[in-house]
């Protein structure tokens, strides 16, 4: 018994360190985790909700211009829309003469500024008087505070 014990001994020893060396020296598996993968996962399922989200979004839109918009031609759509916008600032013009003598023509055609009140507007502006400059503006063109402040901000 003592012989078999005395081969046994080094045999098993020696398994030992050969299973440690090829468990060692195996290459490991750079894989992802099951973490990782649910997480990838994740990110694609949620890139894809978005996209359909985006998707509904634009055939929502689409759907309500086409109900907003009869027309199906964009360049008669936009001249139907420079019209507009020249009759309405044409129309407000006209209000506004009777209002203030000194500026008749307050806004132009397409709702610009006449150089003259452009003109004192930037001069009042730049003499630190931005809120003298700013109620003259909102009652010549009748816009709200901010727009006009934001106008007479950037002169």
């Amino acid at each position: 018994m003592a012989d078999v014990l005395i081969v046994m001994l080094p045999a098993l020893i020696l398994t030992a360190v050969l299973w440690a060396m090829v468990t060692a020296l195996k290459p490991r598996n750079f894989g992802i985790s099951d973490a990782e993968r649910y997480q990838r996962e994740l990110a694609v399922k949620s890139q894809a909700h978005y996209s359909a989200q985006v998707q509904a979004a634009v055939a929502a839109r689409a759907k309500i211009e086409a109900t907003t918009r009869p027309s199906q031609n964009s360049a008669q759509q936009s001249q139907q829309a420079d019209h507009a916008r020249s009759a309405l600032l044409a129309h407000s013009a006209a209000t506004f003469a009777g209002a203030r003598p000194g500026h008749q023509d307050t806004l132009l055609a397409f709702g610009q500024l006449s150089p003259q009140l452009f003109l004192e507007l930037q001069s009042m502006a730049r003499s630190g008087h931005k809120i003298k400059a700013t109620r003259m503006l909102q009652q010549a063109t009748h816009s709200d505070h901010k727009t006009a402040k934001n106008y007479v901000e950037r002169l």
